[in-house]
């Protein structure tokens, strides 16, 4: 705000402060007068100021809010000749523009929410992978000390899925001695996976 202030104030002979009303100033402004335009940047940026204080509650978004808007001003400066009502005109552009940085605040917000959920997400998985990893290094060093029977049942039931009267067929067993079977190979499993083990 101060930089705009500070090279508008340089503009400002007195007999374009005495204009009487924004409809001539606006038609100064709309020529490409820069002391017409140091006036209204004058007499509307401290309006400006307040009015995106109070929708953005910061102080510097809206000193920034001053500095683009009257930058916004100043190129469309032909659009002046249109208009009527410059208070309520520059009301709306400010409230537009209040509401656009607040959108792509929220926007932005929401980028980075997404962002550190998708990095929680991808570290509990690589975690989840490594849990996985060591579970499955320890029941396959588990398995290594059953006996072949127990072993092969175990096998068959729980990791391809028969059923124990199919398991029992095929290792021609009946289904009693091969639930003894796993029944005894889940017992050392579940004593060499204990963490208390050791």
């Amino acid at each position: 705000m101060n930089y705009l202030a500070t090279n508008l104030e340089k503009y400002l002979p007195m007999a374009i402060e005495q204009l009487l009303n924004d409809s001539d100033l606006l038609k100064e402004i709309a020529g490409g007068n820069k002391a017409a335009f140091a006036t209204l940047f004058k007499q509307y940026h401290q309006k400006v100021f307040a009015f995106g204080k109070k929708l953005t509650r910061c102080e510097e978004l809206s000193k920034e809010l001053v500095q683009e808007i009257f930058f916004k001003l100043w190129l469309k400066r032909e659009i002046f000749l249109t208009i009527d009502n410059f208070d309520a005109y520059l009301s709306q552009v400010v409230r537009n523009h209040c509401f656009n940085i607040l959108r792509r605040i929220a926007q932005q917000e929401r980028y980075k929410q997404e962002l550190i959920c998708s990095t929680k997400n991808y570290e509990n998985s690589t975690l989840q992978d490594l849990y996985y990893k060591d579970v499955r290094s320890l029941l396959n060093h588990s398995l290594v000390k059953l006996s072949p029977n127990q072993r092969r049942a175990y096998v068959l039931c729980h990791q391809e899925g028969l059923t124990y009267k199919e398991a029992a067929e095929k290792m021609n067993i009946s289904p009693h001695t091969l639930h003894e079977y796993i029944k005894l190979a889940l017992r050392k499993i579940r004593f060499q996976l204990n963490p208390h083990h050791n």
